[in-house]
């Protein structure tokens, strides 16, 4: 089949997040299967100082009620797949690609509507006529929309995948701020109370919608886990399907890994405990192989589960513990973080920053890898962890309960879990590791091994996402 990307960051070449992860992996995944892939997205400056692409002389024009809009295309030939840049440097030739250094670019909803009608004029230009037009967030939610209000017949066989990666993120906008769209003759049953919710309106044009795992699809039929957009979704909810997303295991493989001091595998863990050593000497905890070392890397924010540790601290270093947390983000999490490792120097490491040697380093070195978090869509740290040997702690929410196994049956667990939002809920949960951990060395390294022989592949989701294009066609 015929695919478009349209996505605003990928891997390799822009990212803030995990979007990009996926908008390089399953474009390459699907190519693998023998599709037919290109993928569409924005031209940043961040491209522009990497790549350098050279002047394409058209300019391609759109037209609104109240303005015009120029742009040039772009084109990479990249691992295979063709790229198209929409190069419109009054939206895209600036420091960040949503925000500055600390806030979002107040233009963000028309950047993103002038993007999507991009999108369709130029794979007009381009005489492409995809099957299927793949979108990714609310920063391509608005394609639906357009290409639903198209007043030709060039997309007439062009279905529309509107994939939800967080459903937090959901590009609010005040339509008087969105002069591409302010003027549109649907654009009325999209407005409430003076604003355009994209993600709502992505869900209510796509052909089909997926998000990140099966848990997280049914969460979304919630209330509580669809951040307000469950009435959409469960009108939608036989179009709606949870593709879990994959692993790059090139890229995060301790067999291989060239951050770790010493590689090692399923079959010789033997090197792991290297690793745990150069962890605590980086993150200045004593030595101490025998001492369960529980690891923590990510953004500093509520939703990773912070209101569920910071009471709990003094509790849980009252065992004979370590603990490292590697993050940025809230200012209050990381001065209570390094607060809290200022008074117990021996036991709590607080590394406030990131860098992929020290997250690559404590997926190898710790024993345990902590993930409480209030939601996650999919999550890909949990994936890492089993991959390492690194007993995941998690709570059951999104794709964290479609990864971790944590049976009454030892021979299945692959880690630990806990359902009850609470401090409490995860404390108790911690001790049942740390039980497991003292208490029986055979059943944990046993534990290790079934993680590690865990796999969660992109050739796996993309098959899926094959199956789910062409239900659009039978």
């Amino acid at each position: 089949m015929d695919i478009v990307f349209a996505i605003s960051e990928v891997e390799e070449l822009v990212k803030t997040g995990g979007l990009a992860d996926v908008g390089k992996a399953l474009p390459m995944a699907l190519q693998a299967l023998d599709e037919n892939i290109c993928i569409v997205m924005p031209y940043y400056k961040a491209l522009k100082e990497q790549l350098d692409l050279p002047e394409d002389e058209e300019v391609h024009t759109l037209f609104t009620e109240g303005k015009v809009y120029h742009f040039k295309l772009k084109r990479l030939q990249w691992h295979g797949i063709p790229i198209y840049f929409i190069d419109a440097p009054d939206f895209f030739m600036r420091d960040g690609l949503y925000s500055d250094a600390y806030d979002a670019f107040s233009d963000n909803g028309e950047r993103f509507s002038f993007f999507s009608g991009a999108v369709l004029h130029a794979l007009k230009a381009l005489s492409l006529k995809p099957q299927v037009i793949h979108c990714h967030d609310w920063h391509t939610a608005m394609l639906p929309f357009l290409l639903s209000n198209e007043k030709t017949d060039y997309f007439v066989n062009t279905k529309t995948v509107f994939t939800i990666h967080n459903a937090a993120f959901q590009g609010v906008h005040k339509l008087d701020a969105i002069p591409f769209l302010r003027h549109h003759p649907d654009i009325g049953s999209q407005v409430h109370g003076g604003y355009i919710n994209m993600l709502q309106s992505g869900i209510e044009f796509a052909t089909k919608i997926t998000t990140v795992s099966p848990n997280y699809a049914t969460e979304l039929l919630t209330d509580l886990g669809s951040h307000g957009l469950h009435e959409r979704l469960v009108n939608r909810k036989n179009d709606l399907s949870g593709i879990l997303n994959g692993c790059d295991y090139t890229q995060w493989n301790p067999e291989t890994d060239s951050f770790l001091p010493e590689n090692y595998t399923v079959d010789n863990l033997h090197a792991k405990q290297t690793c745990k050593k150069v962890l605590q000497q980086k993150s200045d905890l004593p030595e101490n192989l025998s001492v369960p070392l529980i690891g923590m890397v990510c953004r500093l924010t509520e939703q990773k589960g912070f209101s569920y540790i910071l009471p709990i601290l003094d509790e849980l270093i009252a065992h004979n513990i370590q603990m490292v947390i590697v993050g940025t983000g809230d200012p209050k999490v990381c001065m209570d973080l390094g607060e809290f490792a200022q008074q117990h120097p021996s036991q709590f490491a607080f590394i406030n920053g990131f860098s992929s040697e020290h997250a690559h380093l404590v997926e190898a070195g710790a024993d345990f890898f902590l993930m409480p978090s209030q939601f996650e869509p999919c999550g890909l740290n949990q994936m890492y962890s089993l991959a390492y040997g690194t007993i995941p702690i998690v709570r059951s929410v999104g794709g964290l309960k479609d990864t971790v196994e944590d049976t009454g049956d030892n021979s299945l667990r692959t880690g630990f879990v806990f359902d009850e939002p609470s401090p409490a809920a995860l404390l108790s949960c911690i001790r049942r590791a740390l039980l497991a951990f003292y208490e029986d060395r055979d059943a944990f390294r046993a534990m290790q091994i079934r993680g590690m022989k865990t796999r969660f592949t992109w050739h796996s989701a993309a098959q899926n996402y094959q199956k789910l294009y062409r239900s659009m066609w039978n």
